[in-house]
């Protein structure tokens, strides 16, 4: 099984050449709760260290990201609600809704900036092989590896009169190489949303809950998890996003940031495959955690049952005071239900599901 406490032994420089990978990712939750200097987490802080480290600001609006940015521009109902989403997070950070920005998304940045290393790391001996290759063609005013004029040229224009000086080529290359960083690493983040946050998850449980620390494991095969069989030959292989073993109880978690149409389908595979695969003929809990904001996704998944019960023993939102805080007074039906299951314990916080698993 594949644990996620972090391996003080790992070349940090052999991390960084896959900056958004597992290992890179695990040095760097290391690291945040190093800085942080609390070697436990009290179940009440916990979703401010979710939120420091994986939230991000939507890059069109400028704000806290809770729904999809199509759907949270101006004009929109789910801009009012982003706004009020982020000034409730701003505060709740105790921090200014134009500070918010600087606060959260801690993992992206730094894993962003680790990738930015990488990359003048390797231009070095790259440039020396272009000019090797291009030495027959000397002084005829090829462009080099890394040039984009087009995109010069509109920096140039933009900024004009305001160069203070005309930067050097090697100094328009670097820029050009930074500016598609940024604009490509967007699609990085999806690493950081979905193996990330299981990371994330994993070892804030360690650390808020002593009791289960050796217990949680990270996208571990199921039949390596105690009373559950091996698959058939020729079936695929089911992995648990995190499963935490305790004496009492063994509980599946499926992890997810935020829910598609196709992974609502995919809940209730994995639940059937869960339970056929159990041999000892003991109950298991199967919970679902996730930062989702659209009512209609949260009330399915409080509502969804397999054989007359439901099927997730929890749903945990990161935290339901934002959910709150978002909906306001619930226009919708859906949003009405959602905080109606809140009321009843149906849809609890992250820091209510750890202080269970501490007792």
């Amino acid at each position: 099984m594949n644990d996620t406490s972090e391996d003080s032994s790992a070349e940090p420089e052999k991390a960084v050449t896959t900056a958004f990978g597992q290992k890179n990712r695990l040095r760097l939750i290391g690291q945040y709760f190093s800085s942080c200097d609390v070697p436990s987490i009290d179940a009440a802080a916990a979703w401010t260290h979710v939120y420091r480290m994986l939230l991000w600001t939507d890059q069109t609006t400028g704000l806290a990201h809770c729904y999809e940015s199509d759907k949270s521009q101006p004009g929109k109902p789910w801009y009012a609600r982003s706004l009020a989403f982020h000034a409730w997070l701003s505060e709740a950070l105790r921090t200014s809704p134009s500070q918010v920005a600087e606060q959260i998304d801690w993992m992206f940045q730094k894993a962003a900036t680790d990738l930015a290393a990488e990359v003048v790391r390797r231009h070095g001996p790259l440039k020396l092989v272009a000019a090797k290759q291009m030495r027959p063609y000397a002084g005829q005013g090829f462009p080099g590896p890394g040039d984009d004029p087009e995109l010069v040229s509109i920096v140039r224009q933009v900024l004009g009169e305001h160069l203070g000086s005309e930067p050097s080529a090697e100094e328009w290359r670097m820029l050009v190489q930074r500016i598609r960083q940024y604009l490509t690493l967007d699609n990085k983040r999806k690493n950081l949303l979905g193996e990330g946050f299981e990371d994330v998850l994993s070892a804030i449980i360690q650390r808020s809950s002593p009791a289960v620390s050796a217990g949680v494991f990270t996208r571990c095969v199921l039949h390596d998890l105690p009373g559950f069989n091996r698959v058939r030959r020729g079936e695929k292989t089911n992995k648990v996003d995190v499963a935490i073993l305790r004496p009492s109880m063994r509980t599946l978690v499926t992890v997810k940031w935020s829910v598609r149409a196709d992974r609502e389908k995919q809940f209730a595979a994995d639940f059937g495959d869960y339970v056929n695969a159990e041999s000892n003929g003991e109950p298991f809990e199967y919970v679902f955690v996730t930062n989702e904001f659209d009512p209609a996704r949260l009330m399915r998944a409080c509502e969804k049952l397999a054989v007359n019960a439901p099927m997730f023993t929890r749903v945990v939102h990161i935290s339901t005071d934002a959910l709150r805080a978002t909906y306001g007074s619930g226009g919708e039906e859906s949003m009405r239900k959602v905080i109606g299951y809140i009321d009843t314990g149906r849809l609890i916080s992250l820091e209510r599901w750890l202080t269970m698993l501490s007792s």
